[in-house]
């Protein structure tokens, strides 16, 4: 029998948006846009879960003190609108992370996540469980997550074998941000899982393997503006209407590729995501480059292409 943490949970399902840092032109954290940004993901997206200061928020070109500012923001702008906010506090110091982990449980946030460290990265997964652990310990009552994206961390420990007994060492472990293409991995995760779990597929353009793999629900950046539609792709695989939820990832496929042809990185996204909502999100924090305004209205006309019935603007 596992040890349950002792707080009031909601199992974490359907669509977590991974949120973009509203940032001013002269690049300072903008706290002023969270309040439309939240609106606009519940009004125009139908996305009531949110996942702050990942890698789609640059949190890793934030101070520690910036993110507990945007980290207060969204909690309290999300207060009564949203279901739950997941913060994101992993940091390449453990000291850091604790800090975040400790600071985020006493504003009330829903859960935590933690990225692997990549600069001295863990070698094996018991010195990840064990990193883990020492950050989770300071949040003993908050749900937490293992945030796992090799592709960025570098740390290619399989989070099967992350997860074996894991609960041992966090009683609050509830979960994966699963960041990564690896379908195998991703199976063997969801049939080990316990039922309070939630594994939470992270790569949007193929969600329908995930789907199909058993993933509760899914973290991405697009679902900041492309959350309808992909709302849409769960209800029709929840009905067993492969064809039609097939159509839809498939269109979101055709987007991203045209986007990738561009260089589509979090410079790009976030001004998209400007373009596409209204919202003023300012642009990214170097060494991340702004996007050029040719390459996002390119891209929003594409989207219009492909989705033309839907217009996702905050103004409309």
């Amino acid at each position: 029998m596992s040890v349950m943490a002792p707080v009031a949970e909601k199992k974490l399902t359907g669509l977590v948006a991974a949120t973009f840092t509203p940032l001013t032109p002269q690049g300072e954290i903008n706290l002023s846009e969270i309040g439309p940004y939240i609106d606009y993901l519940t009004e125009k997206q139908g996305v009531n879960s949110i996942f702050v200061n990942g890698t789609t928020g640059e949190s890793m070109s934030l101070s520690v003190t910036e993110r507990k500012h945007l980290a207060e923001e969204w909690c309290q702008k999300a207060k009564g609108k949203l279901d739950q906010v997941i913060v994101h506090v992993g940091c390449m110091s453990l000291k850091d992370s604790q800090e975040l982990a400790h600071h985020a449980a006493q504003i009330g946030v829903d859960g935590i996540a933690v990225i692997a460290p990549f600069f001295f990265k863990p070698r094996t997964a018991n010195a990840l469980r064990m990193y883990l652990q020492e950050v989770a310990s300071v949040a003993p009552s908050v749900p937490f997550y293992y945030y796992h994206i090799p592709s960025i961390t570098g740390v290619n420990v399989l989070v099967r074998d992350l997860v074996e007994g894991i609960e041992k060492l966090i009683p609050s472990f509830r979960g994966v941000k699963f960041s990564s293409s690896d379908l195998m991995d991703l199976g063997l995760c969801v049939s080990y899982s316990e039922q309070h779990w939630s594994v939470l597929y992270a790569v949007d353009e193929q969600l329908l393997a995930g789907l199909a793999m058993g993933a509760d629900g899914a973290v991405g950046s697009t679902y900041n503006y492309m959350g309808c539609h992909f709302n849409e792709l769960i209800s029709a695989f929840e009905k067993g209407d492969l064809v039609q939820a097939r159509k839809i990832q498939f269109k979101v496929q055709e987007l991203l590729r045209y986007a990738m042809k561009l260089g589509f990185d979090v410079g790009v996204n976030k001004q998209l995501m400007s373009e596409l909502s209204g919202l003023r999100l300012g642009p990214p924090r170097l060494p991340v480059m702004p996007c050029p305004l040719d390459h996002a209205q390119s891209i929003t006309k594409k989207y219009h292409s492909i989705f033309p019935d839907y217009s996702p603007n905050s103004s409309h």
